[in-house]
């Protein structure tokens, strides 16, 4: 069995085709014949899938929210910044003139690469693998979107999605702290258990904020259970 690289420890998979892998890093400079262009524009649109079908599945936007926030995670300072944060740079095939105008740190090259590397994911362990990628490293530049001035309302969004199973969230919240500086804190469950957890300088901050783990951890369920 070969040993995962540190870039596929990062990304959390390692490929059974290597092949794919050398041709996923590999900027076209580096090799023309076998460059990582066409990865990149399959990876492109396995990345618009999995977000807009996360979106549309997790929430009740309308075409115009879910397409505002799909564009935010996947531009190109988005992916960039992520990119950057898995060590895709260390990785990266470049030919010497790159290298030398600081090709590794390029926000194109970054952001190409990483999908690229997804489109790899996709043709070597299909779209299940590719999803898991997905949530894993997008979910978070997501769900910040998500809670930006703007955004739904955690509360009514968990509502929503226990709705499709039946249940019904309920809230349990209590303060403690002087009434200048008190602090609430919330727990949130539906059918037996426990969904999340937080707290706020308000009863109705601490239920959003519990709602919002609860959605957090649901997604991650989704996404595991994938």
């Amino acid at each position: 069995m070969v040993e995962a690289s540190p870039l596929e420890r990062s990304l959390g998979y390692t490929f059974a085709d290597r092949g794919l892998l050398r041709r996923a890093l590999a900027h076209r400079a580096y090799d023309p014949e076998a460059s990582n262009e066409r990865l990149e524009f399959l990876g492109d649109s396995v990345l618009g899938f999995v977000v807009t079908n996360h979106l549309y599945t997790a929430s009740r936007m309308s075409e115009g929210e879910m397409t505002k926030i799909r564009l935010s995670v996947v531009s190109q300072t988005a992916q960039a910044a992520l990119a950057e944060t898995l060590g895709v740079g260390e990785a990266v095939l470049l030919d010497a003139g790159e290298q030398e105008t600081g090709g590794r740190r390029k926000p194109s090259i970054l952001a190409n690469t990483l999908e690229a590397l997804l489109g790899a994911v996709y043709l070597d362990g299909g779209l299940a693998a590719a999803e898991r990628v997905v949530m894993t490293h997008w979910l978070p530049l997501i769900a910040a979107r998500w809670d930006a001035p703007g955004g739904d309302d955690h509360k009514t969004r968990l509502q929503e999605n226990l709705a499709r199973s039946g249940l019904v969230p309920s809230y349990a919240c209590q303060g403690e702290g002087p009434d200048h500086a008190r602090e609430f804190f919330a727990t949130v469950s539906a059918g037996g258990r426990t969904l999340g957890a937080g707290s706020g300088s308000s009863k109705k901050a601490a239920e959003q904020a519990a709602a919002g783990r609860a959605l957090e951890m649901l997604a991650a369920e989704e996404a595991a259970d994938a």
